[in-house]
């Protein structure tokens, strides 16, 4: 179809089942796509597997499905604002594969390019190359399951030999992303921080579902201010400008008079 407009955030996310995996935009708290998430949680889909940088904070963004218990695997990047995610994931509750963070967008974006996999230096001689990272654990202390070794290749690269470890890309049945502006085409418009793992996440899915500020006619955008083409979008609807928009942490300093800035 041309036009991917669909009516509510409950029908774009109506057919994700139980067991699906989903690649989720979002940096922090950033580009988060709240209404899709929260549409999946009213849902009541379980057995998740998501791919996204981080998994929110215990009660918004991801964290919200989290919280339900409907997320069994989380791949990410960082997960230090969710005391929830450390007690199940420490508990054995939840399966957790660590990845470094600019490892994770390019498996993303690779799965999206149709690269089945890459070698990169990153991870070399640690427990992401060497086996042992704990995945699961087994409620008592004890590692339940840990990662597998994975291959290392020496290459010479820019001068100098060194090795490189194989990372595999990522792929998935369905991707939620948040971004400015779209049209009825799918074209997308990321604003600033929120162009962090929205369009890798979307490139990476077999469908893509997307939230936009602002649903504008084809034509509309400028093809030069495109950041994602709309043949990675399948299903797109306004949420409009007045939706809610978190940050992590509040920080404020004195101006000298007692007032905060």
């Amino acid at each position: 179809m041309i036009d991917k407009v669909v009516g509510s955030a409950a029908d774009a996310v109506a057919d994700i089942a139980s067991g699906s995996s989903l690649a989720v935009g979002g940096f922090g708290l950033s580009g988060n796509p709240m209404a899709l998430i929260e549409a999946l949680h009213e849902l009541g889909s379980d057995d998740l597997k998501v791919v996204s940088n981080n998994c929110g904070v215990d009660d918004w963004g991801l964290g919200l499905l989290l919280q339900s218990r409907r997320i069994s695997r989380m791949t990410a990047s960082y997960v230090g604002e969710n005391k929830e995610f450390e007690r199940q994931f420490l508990s054995g509750e939840l399966e957790v594969q660590l990845t470094p963070q600019g490892t994770l967008a390019e498996k993303l974006r690779a799965g999206g390019a149709g690269v089945a996999a890459f070698f990169t230096p990153t991870g070399v001689g640690t427990q992401m190359a060497d086996g042992g990272l704990p995945v699961r654990y087994d409620g008592s202390g004890g590692v339940a399951k840990a990662s597998e070794p994975k291959e290392v290749r020496e290459f010479e690269f820019r001068g100098r030999v060194r090795d490189f470890v194989l990372e595999e890309s990522i792929t998935t049945d369905f991707a939620l992303v948040h971004a400015l502006r779209g049209d009825r085409h799918g074209n997308l418009v990321f604003n600033k921080a929120a162009r962090n793992f929205n369009p890798l996440a979307a490139m990476a899915a077999k469908v893509t579902i997307v939230q936009v500020e602002e649903l504008v006619e084809p034509g509309q955008i400028d093809p030069d201010a495109v950041h994602l083409p709309g043949v990675y979008v399948h299903r797109i609807f306004e949420v409009g400008t007045g939706i809610e928009k978190r940050i992590e942490k509040r920080t404020v300093s004195s101006t000298g008079t007692g007032e905060a800035r």
